[in-house]
């Protein structure tokens, strides 16, 4: 996204600096520079979740999990966490997930299974991986006449996506974020107060601290499912 993420120095707009507290970490609060906010922006900003919704998330990487913990403030009755890596359910309950499901451990669709489940659809679905045909499955579980779903992950270039047009005739709604419609500008200084302030998870997100050295050590561990951050 052109941010010179692996630079020494950067020249940027002065809207796009965010002055914060001098004692926050900073090895720790870049994680407020997108993933931790568009995740829970998206439940606090974009839908504002109710309480006693019915959530699902599909992609328990940083993003859901911020999403998790999003709902779970908001009050959410059931976050239903999908995943194929049923390894550790225990993270991702610390962050509110209350259900995990793994699609391979089914025989019909994923959305199908979760329309079983919550007796006809979720109020609101988040795709957090960035594959079309998951996102397709994300609209498709959320109830018929008010269920919402949302686009958070990024899907690689020239993807598009589909479905039956009945599906949106019935009343679902589709959307998108981006940075969970935080003002970065204003609002990143009061993400990380919240931060200091134990308001939000943060250091949870961070499972390993590498070298640049390690640099290839990290892609692995991110592309084998053995990290968050």
């Amino acid at each position: 996204m052109g941010t010179s993420t692996f630079s020494q120095y950067t020249g940027v707009h002065d809207v796009s600096v965010a002055k914060v507290d001098t004692q926050a970490p900073l090895e720790k609060i870049f994680l407020l520079g997108c993933g931790v906010p568009t995740g829970l922006g998206v439940v606090w900003n974009i839908e504002k979740v109710e309480a006693g919704s019915i959530v699902a998330i599909f992609g328990l990487g940083t993003v859901g999990l911020a999403v998790a913990e999003g709902a779970k403030t908001a009050g959410a009755s059931r976050v239903i966490g999908i995943d194929i890596d049923s390894k550790n359910f225990e993270t991702p309950k610390d962050f509110g997930v209350t259900e995990f499901v793994n699609p391979k451990d089914h025989d019909k669709p994923i959305q199908q299974v979760l329309v079983d489940m919550t007796d006809g659809g979720v109020d609101y679905s988040f795709d957090c991986i960035g594959n079309v045909s998951i996102m397709r499955a994300a609209l498709e579980c959320c109830h018929e006449g008010w269920g919402t779903s949302v686009i958070v992950g990024v899907a690689a270039s020239r993807q598009e996506i589909s479905t039956r047009p009945f599906q949106l005739v019935t009343g679902r709604v589709w959307k998108g974020t981006a940075f969970g419609v935080f003002k970065s500008h204003s609002q990143v200084p009061w993400l990380v107060e919240k931060y200091m302030n134990q308001e939000i998870k943060v250091d949870e997100c961070i499972t390993h601290n590498l070298t640049l050295d390690q640099i290839n050590d990290a892609f692995h561990l991110m592309h084998s499912g053995n990290c968050l951050r």
